[in-house]
C-alpha cells in the first residue's frame, strides 16, 4: 500500500487495512525520544529518508497513530480469537458431559476397583469404595505372578469378554425368539433339530472376545472431546475474556477522545457489538469452568483444591488411559489371530499348555464360576496366571457355572 492510503485509512477509515499491514505498522513502535526528535525537525521533509519521512507524516497528520493501529489490529483479530475461545469452551463442556455419562467407561473403572480390592483382600485397603484415577496409568506396571500378562490386559480382557458375552446372549435370544415364531407358523421342521456338538468352551470364549473388541475398542471414539480437552490451553481459556475485555476498554477510551470522523464511526459499531458478545461469553466461560470443576470433583474429591494439580488433569489422565485401552485391544486381537494359525502336530512329550487369563463378567448378567478340578478336561488343563489374592471371576461375587451361563 502507498503511504497516502495508509494515512487516509488511519485518519478517515476510507480504506480498510489488511491484517498483514496492521501487524507491520504495530511493530514500528518508536521510542518517545525518537518521536520528539522527528517532531522537532524543521527542515525540508523531502530531505529525510523514506522511513523518517513516513513516520513524520504519521505523527503530524494522524492523532495517536499507533493507538489507532492497535485498535484496528484488535478489530481484525477479534473474530478469530473469540471463535477459538468458544471452541475451547465447547470442547470442555462436551468432554465433561462425556465423562458424566455412565456406560462402558464406568464398567472399566468398576473392574479396576474390584481387581484392586481382590488383590488387597485381608488388608485395610481391601474394601475400597473408590481409587485415585492416577492409578490407571500404573495398571500396565502390575504383572501376574508368572509374568505372562499385566493387570491392564487382564482387566481389559475381562470387560471385552463380558461385553461380547452380553452381545452373544442377546443375539442368541433374538434368534431363538425368531425361530420359535417361525416354528409356530410352519408347524416345525424336524430337520432343524440336530444332535451335532456345539462349539467348545474355548471357542465360545474366543467368540466373546471377538464380539466385545469392537465395543471396548470404540470407547476412544465416544470420548473424542475428552481427548481434545486434554490439549486445551487452560490459561488461555481463563484469561482470554479478560484480555479481550481490557483491549476493548482501551479501544472504547480511545474513541472517546475523537469526534465523529470516519475512523471513529467505523469502530463504534464494532465496540458496541463486542461488548455485548464478551458479556455473554464471560457468563458461558464461568458456567463451563464450574462444570469442569464439578466433573473433576465427581471423579476425585478434593482434586480442585490441590494448587499444584493441573486444572484439566482429569481429561489428561483419561486420555492416557484410553490410549492404553486401545493398545490392549490391539494386543488381544493379535493374540486371537495368532491362535487361529495352524499349530504343529503334538509330539510324544506333552508340553505345558500356554497360560491364559482368568475370566469373568462386568455386566449385570451372572459371571461364570470356575469349574471344579474334576470337571476340567485333562487334555485342555490350563495354568492360569494369578495376581496376588486375585481369584478367577473377580468381577462378580456370586457366579454360576460357565456351561449354564452359556446356555442361558
Amino acid at each position: 500500500m502507498g503511504r497516502e492510503e495508509i494515512i487516509d485509512a488511519l485518519l478517515n477509515g476510507h480504506t480498510e487495512l489488511s491484517t498483514e499491514v496492521l501487524e507491520k505498522l504495530s511493530r514500528l513502535n518508536i521510542s518517545k525520544e525518537e518521536e520528539n526528535t522527528l517532531l522537532k525537525f524543521s527542515g525540508n521533509p523531502d530531505r529525510l529518508a523514506p522511513a523518517e519521512f513516513f513516520l513524520l507524516r504519521l505523527l503530524l497528520d494522524v492523532p495517536s497513530p499507533f493507538a489507532r493501529v492497535n485498535a484496528l489490529l484488535f478489530k481484525a483479530n477479534y473474530a478469530a480469537e473469540v471463535a477459538q475461545l468458544k471452541q475451547s469452551l465447547r470442547t470442555l463442556e462436551m468432554a465433561s458431559q462425556e465423562l458424566r455419562t455412565k456406560g462402558l467407561f464406568f464398567k472399566l473403572l468398576e473392574a479396576v476397583l474390584k481387581a484392586g480390592n481382590r488383590m488387597n483382600a485381608g488388608t485395610a485397603r481391601g474394601n475400597a469404595q473408590a481409587f485415585n484415577l492416577t492409578a490407571l496409568r500404573k495398571l500396565s506396571d502390575v504383572k501376574s505372578t508368572d509374568g505372562s500378562t499385566t493387570l491392564l490386559h487382564f482387566v481389559i480382557e475381562e470387560v471385552v469378554r463380558s461385553e461380547g458375552k452380553r452381545l452373544a446372549i442377546n443375539r442368541n435370544y433374538s434368534l431363538r425368539r425368531s425361530g420359535s415364531l417361525a416354528k409356530s407358523t410352519d408347524g416345525g421342521n424336524p430337520a432343524a433339530s440336530s444332535t451335532s456338538q456345539g462349539p467348545s468352551r474355548e471357542e465360545r470364549q474366543n467368540e466373546y472376545l471377538n464380539l466385545g473388541l469392537p465395543i471396548v475398542g470404540g470407547l476412544s471414539t465416544e470420548f473424542a472431546n475428552v481427548k481434545k480437552a486434554a490439549l486445551v490451553d487452560y490459561d488461555t481459556v481463563v484469561n482470554e475474556c479478560a484480555i479481550l475485555g481490557n483491549r476493548l476498554a482501551g479501544t472504547k477510551k480511545l474513541l472517546e477522545t475523537y469526534g465523529d470522523d470516519g475512523f471513529a464511526r467505523g469502530l463504534r459499531g464494532f465496540v458496541k457489538a463486542a461488548e455485548q458478545e464478551l458479556n455473554e461469553l464471560k457468563g458461558n466461560q464461568e458456567k463451563v469452568l464450574e462444570l469442569v470443576q464439578r466433573t473433576t470433583e465427581y471423579y476425585h474429591t478434593g482434586a480442585t483444591k490441590d494448587k499444584n494439580a493441573h486444572p484439566l488433569q482429569l481429561f489428561i489422565i483419561v486420555r492416557d488411559f484410553l490410549g492404553m485401552v486401545d493398545q490392549a485391544c490391539v494386543d488381544i486381537k493379535r493374540k486371537l489371530q495368532q491362535q487361529k494359525k495352524p499349530t504343529p502336530p503334538p509330539s510324544s512329550s506333552h508340553p505345558a499348555a500356554p497360560a491364559a487369563t482368568t475370566k469373568g463378567a462386568a455386566d449385570d448378567a451372572p459371571a461364570p464360576a470356575q469349574k471344579p478340578p474334576e470337571e476340567v478336561d485333562s487334555k485342555r488343563k490350563r495354568v492360569m496366571p494369578r495376581f496376588p489374592n486375585l481369584p478367577a471371576h473377580f468381577m462378580k461375587d456370586n457366579a454360576d457355572s460357565d456351561s449354564s451361563s452359556d446356555e442361558e
